[in-house]
């Protein structure tokens, strides 16, 4: 019975040495492997016309994944674009000057209002030759007079309306007109790009990870209406325990391991977070379990392009 005694303290020191001899896991920094996720929005509250693409698909860089009504906006670009033309029309008009027919026709009119005060003169002189031999009286003299007054006053408007034919419009006007064109070419474009921002395109290639609404729904303005999955490789966030951070540096190369992967990949650490955080409940152990932990985040490479997203990922720290 002795014997059994020491034997089962013999096996059980030697079980306490061969465990005080394994060596211990180096220090880890644990994660996820995560995409960029692109959230696009709706830019106006209209219904949904088009949903060319299912969820779950993979799509390319400017390809057409939902349709907003357009009619709505396609009248207001169709309103800018007259108001652009009339723009031009009225500044070519400035420019251009006057119509050669315009100016013969306001040189006639002075030829005529000069005949007509001529001929007005010649009365006067003659009406007053008269009233001084008494053979007229006052009131002709009145009449002669206001005649004569009223062909030089139609005869020096003539004069001035050609010209202002023949000088041309003034440049303050010309300066005006160009800024009014100016200003109805940036609304058609403005209209223009609001008409091209209905149609949700794909800003990067990757899978189609969502469509939160229906065909014929009205989304509101500023909803997401389409969400892409990246699909670059993806790149590991972890959690690096506070003591360790000192060690490490951005640029520095470190091993990921990926469960199901046999051979670590190679990171490249981007980015760290210089507020620290509690320990997240996927990266708890029994030795960091109150430890403040620090988020970075390490490219990878396209050798890890087929990796899912959201499977565990442990980084070797130094």
């Amino acid at each position: 019975m002795k014997q059994l005694k020491i034997d089962a303290l013999l096996l059980t020191f030697i079980t306490l040495l061969m465990t005080g001899c394994e060596p211990s896991d180096p220090p880890q920094a644990l994660g996820t492997l995560e995409r960029d996720r692109v959230l696009l929005r709706a830019t106006a509250a209209e219904l949904i016309t088009s949903l060319p693409k299912k969820e779950g698909s993979m799509v390319e860089q400017g390809e057409l994944l939902l349709q907003l009504d357009p009619r709505k906006q396609a009248t207001r670009v169709a309103i800018a674009k007259a108001d652009l033309e009339q723009a031009q029309a009225y500044l070519l008009r400035l420019t251009n000057g006057e119509r050669p027919e315009d100016i013969a026709s306001a040189q006639a009119n002075v030829a005529r209002t000069t005949a007509a005060m001529v001929q007005a003169e010649k009365s006067y002189q003659r009406i007053k030759s008269l009233k001084k031999q008494n053979l007229v009286s006052q009131s002709d003299l009145d009449d002669a007079t206001a005649n004569r007054d009223r062909t030089r006053a139609e005869h020096k408007a003539a004069n001035e309306s050609l010209a202002k034919l023949i000088v041309g419009v003034r440049q303050e006007d010309i300066t005006q007109a160009q800024a009014a064109l100016d200003a109805a070419r940036a609304k058609l474009e403005l209209e223009q790009q609001t008409l091209s921002d209905l149609s949700i395109t794909a800003t990067r290639s990757g899978r189609l990870e969502s469509l939160p609404f229906n065909l014929g729904e009205r989304v509101p303005i500023n909803a997401v209406v389409v969400a892409i999955q990246a699909d670059d490789a993806p790149y590991a966030r972890v959690y690096i325990p506070e003591a360790k951070v000192a060690r490490v540096a951005i640029g520095q190369q470190l091993n990921v391991y990926i469960d199901g992967v046999e051979k670590p990949l190679k990171g490249k650490l981007r980015w760290l977070s210089k507020e620290p955080a509690f320990t997240p409940y996927y990266a708890l152990n029994q030795q960091d379990r109150s430890r403040l932990v620090y988020l970075a985040e390490l490219d990878l490479g396209l050798d890890a392009a087929a990796l899912p997203t959201g499977i565990p990922a442990q980084v070797e720290l130094p």
